[in-house]
């Protein structure tokens, strides 16, 4: 007879390793300690939330409110999204981007977030690799990691625009990539590939049978002579192996609300939609109606917020550029600029010398009342990331504070 010893006590974990290996996101983490500063009374400004400052349009809440009153919306509906949005989704993809997909091909997600995981879950085995260009949004890594990949990051920089080229992804790849992760306009640098570097990636991506996972939530959201463009568009080839992620957040000014999507291969969205089945089950019905009838209108409300956006981009980017030891590339898209501060680090000011881009946003947070995002929750320490999806005055305000401060380093 075979006899089981049971497990030496203290041996496990209280949290799983999986768990415990995974950081705080930082942009919220900052967000949030800018606002308890602010309910004890400091005056702070916060760059650090990527978050239009514009209320939804009307017109979607209003469609909200009606669906709180219809008996359908207080029971369960299907996990893979309401059918009538999964539709409209596959209906406004064709419209902005100008790729053709069907309903069955769109999964509705609780925000962008969770169609970044359902994504990388759905696609990667353990020690698959995937190339992250580098700066990234900080949840990419970590999503990676849960599914079980492997993130390889693939370092850009400001004398590049923050634009990765094939050299460098081809330099970066192995046996063991799987998938490239592919972001334009970019969260954290607002860096748009051209549709002629976006095609060049794409066919360099399909000629070596690798996936692309897009992320397209900032597609409205370029400026001046940038274009945005679909990768699957512009290399229908790669399409069978294509995730698309969206969502309302960005373009609807709609961050609360929750809303994402997924669009891929049927076999990919059906995987990923089993997962949601067992992990949140649908989206809030209200919510998937406010976003029905965001993707469903037209583009106006966007349009507006575009306006201020460039406004907001033009007087940051000047701002920070004139500021002695900052190195700021102009973001062609979604809302934030990414300056260096290498230069500033090792420098003395107000008693300390801060010697790591985490360090100096602490101080500045201290001694300025200013909410920056450190380079290190992009994978490039000696950054700043500052958002100007805030309003005008405080901009001007807050970026005058980092200024002064930042002016007296020697």
């Amino acid at each position: 007879m075979t006899t089981t010893t049971a497990p030496i006590a203290g041996t496990r974990t209280r949290v799983s390793r999986r768990l415990s290996a995974i950081a705080e996101s930082a942009t919220l983490a900052v967000d949030a300690k800018a606002k308890a500063l602010k309910a004890a009374g400091r005056d702070i400004i916060g760059f650090g939330a990527g978050e239009p400052d514009f209320p939804t349009p009307e017109h979607i809440v209003a469609a909200a409110e009606k669906a709180c009153r219809d008996p359908r919306m207080h029971h369960y509906t299907p996990a893979g999204g309401l059918p009538e949005l999964r539709e409209a989704v596959a209906a406004k993809t064709l419209r902005d981007s100008g790729y053709q997909v069907s309903a069955g091909q769109v999964l509705i997600t609780n925000g962008g977030k969770q169609a970044v995981y359902n994504g990388f879950a759905a696609l990667c085995d353990p020690g698959d690799e995937v190339l992250v260009p580098a700066p990234y949004w900080t949840t990419y890594p970590e999503a990676i990691a849960l599914a079980g990949g492997v993130p390889v990051p693939v370092l850009t920089g400001p004398e590049q625009g923050y634009r990765v080229t094939v050299e460098q992804l081809e330099a970066a790849r192995t046996e063991r990539t799987k998938i490239l992760l592919f972001v334009s306009p970019s969260n954290p640098t607002g860096a748009v590939h051209s549709p002629e570097e976006v095609a060049e990636i794409g066919a360099w991506a399909e000629r070596h049978g690798l996936w692309v996972v897009t992320d397209e939530i900032y597609e409205h959201l370029v400026y001046g002579d940038a274009t945005f463009s679909s990768m699957p568009v512009r290399v229908p080839a790669l399409a069978d192996r294509t995730l698309v992620l969206n969502g309302v957040a960005k373009t609807y000014a709609m961050t609360g609300w929750r809303v994402g999507w997924l669009i891929g291969p049927t076999d990919v969205v059906r995987a990923a939609t089993n997962l949601q089945s067992h992990a949140t089950s649908n989206v809030a019905n209200v919510s998937q109606v406010a976003a029905l009838a965001a993707v469903s209108g037209d583009l106006s409300a966007v349009q507006e917020m575009k306006v201020a956006f460039d406004r907001r981009r033009i007087a940051m980017h000047s701002a920070l550029s004139a500021i002695e030891g900052v190195e700021c590339p102009r973001p062609d898209g979604a809302f934030y600029c990414y300056p260096s501060v290498q230069a500033l680090l090792g420098r003395s000011l107000r008693g300390r010398t801060p010697t790591t881009s985490a360090e100096l946003a602490e101080l500045v947070l201290e001694e300025a009342g200013v909410a920056v995002v450190p380079g290190e929750a992009f994978g490039t320490p000696g950054f700043f990331r500052l958002s100007y999806a805030l309003g005008d005055a405080d901009l001007a305000e807050g970026v005058g504070r980092l200024a002064a401060l930042l002016g007296e380093a020697s």
